[in-house]
């Protein structure tokens, strides 16, 4: 409803209220059954069975489910009643399980206590009595009370305002706070920041105090009615999701073909079927990783504590990957790069000298500040640990900030200079003036505002320069206030704009800005050298945000600088062209960040959005993923996000792109681990069976060496820490395949290694006696060892792969839990040969010491042959 359009008292009428009495108890529970509370409709969450049946989704989940039926179905059919090996890949996928609604579990519970921190209160008159109650429990009609500090609770219709300035960048993006008016009426249509006689739910009261009628509560606020659009963006799937599931499908290919060929060559050579069909449901198995799964969610979990330790809690758990392959990262400015605090930045006084109080104070600026800091209604509070709070109009708090940093407090200049009486701020004449007792006999009449209002009113001073000053600073984006002021022999009796805002003498002009954040230029540089693009997207001027932009390094030249008008003349097409030469955008809608967001995504980038307004949410939800602020962000913008950084850092982001590139560049030597094994498995197999060997390998075996041998060292492969220059290299393409620059050609390369030194040892423990004179040659002797040299070369191969350095130049001290992973695999597979028990469960038989001996040669080959690749490339590169 266009509220703004109609008077007080069609308001009070409509919503069947009194100006003084407010409603009464009686009526406000008739309107919560009617309208429901004040709060945002709560997405429904998942029960937990729903939840354990999303986590069995997953492609590989999926096939592993399908391995397990078949191990059960083959156990049974063949009366050997050996359950153990479908009870294994069972057992993996309820770890994996587990694992996944265990995390998301506890960044729900994080975010839980976010939003338990930022519980809401509101002042009311009810029944003609003022009392603070729950902002859920306000229905439309209540009297909202507005007092300085407070945050706006619902839309209103205001029917007082005195002095009343409210911030509203979270909903408009707008840094300046707007000046509101009850009497204002429209008959046109407005854009919310024009609506002055608004207020929005979860804006800031900056200045002055006021009384509103309740329009809206919940999601029928302007508020709420964004967090709607949030709905229409679906969650699709992560680069990391597609890439696996395109994998689970190749792995899940050649396991079909390879399983057939295998049945085909055994019925070809009259092999009973029945165990033709076990060895090739073995070598489904075998192409399977299953334990790739838990390693992937082993990997992003730890990946997720060490952004936690880094104030970055996680969501989504696979949003930890999509951020290390981000290209682009969209940000808002106020707030996000810059601190949403004003700050004086330069100081023009008598003398023509301008002071950039960056580097130091003079006393000619100090004393520009100083007048100007008696015309100011702040509140000057002690904190904790003494800390001075600063509370008001943020460009008073600006200047008595000033002050108390560089010279002494407020109060003494209060007491100093005694305030007898003012003329408040209001939006006629858009100036303050504040009287003064200056000594004993003399009166300060000081008087600030814009230069471009004040001028007319100086008639001392050198106004010609200050005009030049001021559209100097102007040009730098910065707020000028102008400060002037006049002496007066007696107490003036007539406090008037009239008598006190004429012949003024013109003191001097204060330039300030709401900075950038310390620590967002070295992070931008940071995410410049590492190849990713920043962003800035906000509600705020073009010439503020150019400004701003340009002192971060986001900006080089004006032309990459665009408004929303110029942006809605663009079509997608004309924006898709040009979206990678634009690097600021100003005065944007909430559907406009969308728009930018989806038109990066049509140029194949994977988009990082930060935020922290409600503004911010729908293009926090449209992203790959978004990043919301946990301090001064909304709930609707927490609730959009992939991440909440927890201390509203922009570096935080940076940081966490660098843990999201560690945790890819892990998950993908994980792939290389496994993979090297089970494709060596599958060629191990279908060589044996081609010559006529037999199968080397029961499916139990196979089994064990994807678990323990693999899953044990590949557990630890995701703390692994970064290599040297992770965050120098390019962002990984969108589109690009895990096997990408030259992943394919290592794991071809080992898995080659792998099937030559096994199927040897298959062949000198089946067919060769002379190895030892104690064990006669055969297939179980045959099986043995080669059981044993795939599981140790396996299980060393983790040593290669942690590093595209030598094994000699990466201390084991960088990753401990690996190198006892590995120990204990070890242990556990030498158990399992030695032991008679676990020798008849996984169809093991004794061997002699010179079997030995020669498992454990072959095991080092691959080592040796990684070291020589290795060394080749190292003295490439030199």
């Amino acid at each position: 409803m266009d509220y703004y359009k109609k008077t007080t008292h069609e308001i009070l009428n409509e919503f069947s209220s009194q100006s003084k009495v407010g409603l009464g108890n009686a009526e406000v529970q008739k309107r919560h059954e009617k309208y429901g509370f004040n709060r945002f409709a709560e997405e429904k969450k998942d029960t937990m069975l729903k939840k354990i049946l999303l986590s069995l989704t997953d492609f590989t989940t999926l096939v592993l489910m399908v391995a397990a039926i078949i191990s059960f179905y083959t156990a049974i059919a063949t009366d050997h009643g050996d359950l153990f090996e479908g009870i294994l890949i069972i057992a993996i996928i309820v770890i994996n399980s587990v694992l996944t609604i265990v995390q998301e579990g506890n960044a729900e519970k994080a975010l839980s206590a976010l939003q338990d921190m930022n519980k809401q209160t509101a002042t009311v008159i009810r029944e003609g009595q003022q009392q603070d109650i729950d902002a859920d429990e306000l229905v439309p009609g209540d009297l909202l009370v507005i007092e300085n500090g407070a945050m706006i609770a619902a839309d209103a219709r205001l029917t007082q305002a005195s002095q009343l300035r409210i911030e509203e960048s979270a909903l408009t993006g707008e840094s300046e706070p707007v000046e509101k008016d009850a009497d204002f009426i429209s008959s046109k249509d407005l854009p919310l920041g024009d609506q002055q006689n608004m207020v929005f739910k979860g804006c800031t009261v900056v200045n002055g105090r006021g009384q509103a009628i309740v329009t809206a509560t919940g999601m029928q606020t302007q508020m709420g009615k964004i967090a709607g659009l949030l709905s229409d963006s679906g969650n699709s799937l992560t680069p990391l999701q597609k890439r696996l599931n395109q994998l689970g499908k190749r792995i899940s290919l050649i396991a079909l073909v390879a399983a057939a060929l295998v049945f085909l060559i055994g019925y070809l050579q009259n092999e009973p079927l029945l165990e033709m069909f076990m060895t090739s449901v073995s070598l489904a198995v075998a192409a399977v990783p299953e334990t790739l799964t838990v390693i992937v969610t082993l990997t992003l979990a730890y990946g997720v504590q060490k952004m936690a330790k880094k104030n970055a809690i996680i969501r989504r758990l696979p949003a930890v990957e999509t951020l290390g392959t981000a290209s682009v990262i969209c940000s808002d400015k106020t707030g996000t790069l810059t601190q949403n605090k004003m700050q004086v930045r330069r100081v023009w006084s008598r003398g023509d000298e301008v002071t950039d109080v960056e580097d130091g104070m003079t006393d000619e600026a100090m004393e520009v500040l100083k007048i100007a800091s008696l015309c100011t209604d702040v509140i000057v509070e002690k904190g904790e640990d003494d800390e001075v709070l600063v509370k008001g109009n943020p460009t008073e708090v600006a200047i008595v900030r000033a002050i108390e940093e560089n010279y002494h407090t407020k109060k003494e200049l209060d007491e100093e200079y005694p305030r007898i009486a003012e003329l408040p701020f209001d939006s006629q004449r858009k100036m303050m003036t504040t009287v003064h007792k200056m000594g004993n006999k003399k009166f300060l009449s000081v008087t600030k505002g814009a230069f471009d209002v004040l001028m007319p009113k100086f008639h001392y001073g050198d106004v010609e320069r200050a005009q030049v000053v001021n559209d100097r600073f102007g040009k730098k984006a910065l707020r000028v206030i102008a400060v002037g002021y006049r002496v007066f022999e007696a107490e003036p009796t007539e406090i008037t704009s009239e008598n006190l805002e004429q012949d003024l003498r013109l003191l001097g002009l204060v330039g300030m800005i709401d900075p950038p954040r310390p620590e967002s230029k070295g992070a931008i540089k940071k995410a410049r050298k590492a190849g990713i693009k920043t962003v800035m997207i906000t509600g705020d001027h073009v010439v503020t945000a150019s400004a701003i932009a340009k002192e971060l390094g986001i900006l080089s030249h004006k032309q990459q600088a665009i408004s929303d008008s110029q942006l809605q003349k663009l079509t997608d097409e004309e924006l898709d062209g040009k979206v990678k030469d634009l690097t600021v955008y100003a005065r944007v809608t909430p559907e406009d960040k969308i728009r930018i967001v989806k038109s990066w995504q049509r140029t194949g980038a994977v988009v990082a959005m930060t935020g922290d307004g409600v503004n911010d949410a729908p293009a926090l939800n449209a992203s790959d993923v978004g990043c919301a602020m946990g301090i001064t962000g909304t709930d609707v913008a927490k609730g959009a996000a992939d991440i909440v950084l927890t201390d509203d850092n922009f570096a935080t982001i940076v940081d966490a792109v660098a843990q999201g590139r560690t945790v890819y560049q892990n998950i993908r030597k994980a792939i290389n681990f496994l993979l090297s094994c089970n494709i060596s498995e599958i060629f191990i197999v279908l060589i044996a069976m081609l010559i006529g060997w037999g199968a080397p390998f029961s499916a139990v075996q196979l089994l064990f060496v994807n678990v323990v041998a693999d899953g044990l060292p590949g557990f630890a492969l995701g703390r692994e820490p970064a290599e040297a220059g992770i965050m120098k290299e390019p962002p990984i393409p969108a589109h690009e395949g895990i096997f990408a620059r030259g992943l394919w050609k290592k794991i071809a390369v080992n898995a080659g290694i792998f099937t030559i030194v096994t199927l040897f040892g298959y062949y000198l423990g089946t067919f060769v006696n002379s190895v030892s004179p104690w064990v006669d040659a055969s297939p179980e002797v045959g099986q043995t060892v080669a059981f044993l040299v795939l599981a140790y070369s396996s299980i060393i191969h983790v040593f290669n792969v942690r590093s595209s350095r030598s094994i000699f130049q990466v201390k084991l001290s960088t990753n401990k839990s690996l190198f006892e992973m590995a120990i204990l695999a070890v242990l556990i597979t030498t158990a399992i040969a030695l032991l008679p028990f676990t020798q008849d469960l996984f169809n093991l038989v004794h061997i002699s010491l010179n079997h030995w001996f020669l498992v454990a040669i072959l095991s080092i080959i691959p080592v040796f042959v990684n070291e020589m690749i290795k060394f080749h490339f190292s003295s490439e590169e030199e």
